[in-house]
């Protein structure tokens, strides 16, 4: 049963959606002696108000049903015109139902409209082929809209849920104080903060998804203050955080304060800049003037350049120029992060912003935005084209079945694959069997309420209002079963004040929706019947073979000879890869778990392959050296490159099921050679990161597909903390 912080949204709704329905019914059965419009009337009222899942608050809620109203005038028209021919409304179906479920690349809001919209199209297109009434149709379909509208703004409205900007800057904050010492929290909590930016916590509604340049500049400052929350969890862990605010707070240790006080001041900068983006996310407005956390990373670089090229007894020790790299990691993280908060409030297009590649979409036009999306997502690779391609065979085999047999009210048979389909076989087979005994229950009741009350219309229509009541409301907090048993009472009680009806009325409706769901049974069994469950694990093969050749690239370019011969690589590959893989994971956490028995640690995938993302993006830029790196450092980063590279197809190829190459890793050194070049420090760091997070991917994964693991990677370093696996990113 639904918990009871629930209950009230409900009941709220159903009273909105009850009154806006019975007001148009009402008014055109009664009022005009127009039962097309009120037939209409009541079906947009329900279609848009308890079928579609629009997320928000009452005031966003009623601005897409406004929006979507013009759709639904030009569905209702197409549907009218293709109900000549059982042809033409099938191929017309097809077309629909995919492009309407394919809106949901846009984002929730268009993705909850879609059924509703779905429902317009599929109640015109069946005969009676009338297009004398089509003005009568839309006029009902208008004022059902409008009136919901009206109760979504001003009867019992549904409070808007805190912004996606809200969240970010009270997470953005626990950042900020951390970097500054204000705080001092646990490697848990502070993944626990960084958790709470998961789309899954946040409402929908809220959620940054779709394709527009602001919405993708924050949806990408979401996910660099998530990494740089797990930054600073790991730096806590490591003892490394705790040595950098005590550098920054001028609390240093005797004598190490000397040769570090680079660190502090770009620690000291780190923390005022994430203070100034909280400001701006809280305000809306971003501080005039440009940025200078560029020239703060080049000037730190240059410093650290100069300390290693001094007298030997300056040199710093190792260990401080891993805390440096450290810190120069962090530091490029709230770079990032500031830059995307300012694409995310000013929204316009600006001029390039490096890096070029991450940044690309501050520069494209709108229609390049929306094509990249769309593009993005034609590939029987993405769930979004699956699950489109699944509802529109379904719907249209639907409306070819219920045609072809001539089946008495076979608006069901479509309704009933609408509202019965679900992303994965076994979701879809739970759903039918409740499905099924409710309407047969309330096909049992409803027949009976036919053959007691005849043809007594008044008694009708004194029912009408207060089944609807109980079946919006009751039904939903029930489960299933119940909701398809009451509705089958409010449909059969409805048709009954529209024309003679007799208990055949309720047979009609069994037999529909056992015709709808087993034609929704079969396109389910047929087209991906797992659903993200094995396209997770396409997806994330696909995203790291793009990972190792992305190191290996990044390695090259910085030790080629002469210095900077090599141009760095191009990050398009993996963040195409990244996009569809972070699609699918969404949708896997979505579905019962029971269809994985095993998981493995995807979300550690994609914290891994963000790693090597940014890191691809910073390494070329702030540390391409100026001289040739000693050989011995060059040997070891591309001996730790192709381990890790042997490590990402490793894993891809057990994500397919096949099996993996042999192991062979280069031998490395037992001891580590001294790295003196802060740009071999800083490669060292960043391979043995990523060998460290997929080691232990790798130690999960095998399990999950039934082989012994291969042994750990050359690249050295011990295992870290295990990432936690939850939430969608």
């Amino acid at each position: 049963m639904t918990g009871r912080a629930q209950w009230t949204p409900i009941l709220h709704r159903s009273i909105r959606v009850s009154l806006a329905a019975s007001a148009g019914f009402y008014l055109f059965v009664y009022g005009l002696d127009e039962p097309v419009p009120a037939l209409y009337s009541l079906f947009a009222a329900i279609s848009l108000g308890l079928l579609s899942p629009i997320p928000g608050s009452g005031r966003q809620r009623a601005e897409v049903m406004l929006k979507a109203l013009p759709v639904g005038l030009l569905l209702v028209t197409l549907g009218t015109a293709l109900a000549v021919r059982t042809w033409a409304a099938v191929l017309g179906m097809l077309v629909v139902g995919f492009l309407l479920a394919f809106a949901a690349v846009a984002g929730p809001r268009p993705a909850g409209a879609a059924p509703g919209l779905q429902l317009f199209y599929i109640l015109a297109c069946f005969p009676p082929y009338e297009p004398g009434t089509l003005w009568l149709r839309l006029g009902g379909l208008t004022f059902g809209v409008l009136v919901l509208a009206l109760c979504e703004l001003f009867l019992l409205p549904q409070p808007p849920d805190p912004t996606y900007r809200t969240t970010l800057a009270e997470v953005l904050t626990t950042a900020g104080d951390t970097i500054a010492g204000r705080t001092d929290l646990s490697p848990e909590a502070l993944r626990a903060a960084g958790a709470r930016l998961r789309l899954s916590c946040i409402p929908p509604a809220e959620r940054p998804a779709g394709p527009g340049r602001a919405v993708r500049g924050l949806a990408q400052a979401g996910s660099a203050t998530r990494r740089l929350l797990e930054q600073l969890a790991h730096l806590t862990e490591m003892g490394v955080l705790r040595e950098l605010v005590r550098y920054g707070s001028g609390a240093g240790a005797p004598g190490r304060s000397r040769t570090d006080p680079a660190s502090g001041s770009l620690l000291t900068q780190v923390s005022a800049l994430c203070d100034r983006t909280v400001a701006a996310l809280r305000t809306g407005r971003t501080a005039p003037g440009p940025q200078r956390m560029d020239k703060a990373i080049d000037a730190f670089q240059q410093t650290r350049s100069r300390q290693v090229s001094g007298p030997a007894d300056e040199v710093p020790p190792v260990a401080v120029l891993r805390r440096q790299a450290a810190l120069l990691a962090v530091a490029e993280s709230v770079r990032i992060l500031e830059i995307a908060v300012r694409v995310g409030l000013e929204g316009r297009r600006t001029p390039p912003i490096e890096p070029r590649e991450l940044f690309w979409y501050t520069q494209a036009a709108t229609v390049r935005l929306w094509a990249r999306r769309i593009k993005g997502n034609i590939t029987p690779s993405s769930v979004q084209f699956q699950n489109a391609a699944r509802i529109a065979v379904a719907l249209a085999a639907a409306r070819l079945v219920a045609g072809s047999l001539d089946l008495a009210h076979g608006f069901w048979v479509l309704l009933a694959v609408l509202t019965l389909s679900r992303t994965t076989v076994g979701a879809t087979w739970s759903a039918i069997r409740s499905a099924v005994l409710g309407n047969l229950v309330g096909a049992v009741a409803a027949g009976a309420l036919l053959l007691g009350l005849d043809r007594h219309t008044e008694a009708y229509a004194a029912i009408l209002a207060p089944a609807m009541l109980i079946a919006f409301s009751v039904g939903p907090l029930l489960g299933i079963a119940w909701a398809q048993g009451l509705f089958t009472l409010v449909v059969a009680t409805a048709f009954a004040q529209i024309a003679p009806a007799s208990w055949l009325l309720a047979e009609a409706r069994i037999v529909a929706v056992v015709t709808g769901s087993a034609i929704g049974l079969l396109c389910a069994t047929l087209a991906w019947p797992a659903g993200a469950h094995r396209e997770v694990r396409r997806t994330m093969a696909g995203l790291l073979r793009e990972c190792g050749p992305l190191v290996k690239g990044v390695v090259g370019a910085l030790t080629a000879l002469p210095p900077g011969s090599a141009p760095a690589p191009s990050t398009f590959p993996l963040l195409h890869r990244l996009h569809l893989a972070e699609s699918a994971y969404a949708q896997f956490r979505s579905e019962p778990r029971s269809q994985a028995p095993v998981s493995a640690d995807w979300h550690a995938v994609l914290i891994a392959s963000n790693q090597i993302l940014l890191g691809a993006e910073w390494l070329p830029r702030f540390d391409r050296p100026a001289t040739p790196l000693p050989p011995a450092a060059a040997d070891r980063a591309r001996a730790g490159a192709d381990a890790l590279a042997g490590t990402t197809d490793r894993l891809a190829a057990l994500c397919d099921g096949d099996r993996p190459p042999p192991h062979r890793a280069r031998p490395m050194p037992s001891e580590p050679t001294p790295l003196p070049l802060p740009a071999s420090v800083d490669l060292d760091v960043w391979l043995r990161s990523l060998s460290r997070q997929f080691t232990r991917v790798e130690a999960e994964l095998p399990e999950a597909v039934g082989q012994t693991p291969p042994g750990p990677p050359a690249a050295a370093g011990t295992p870290g903390p295990r990432h936690g696996s939850q939430g969608t990113p």
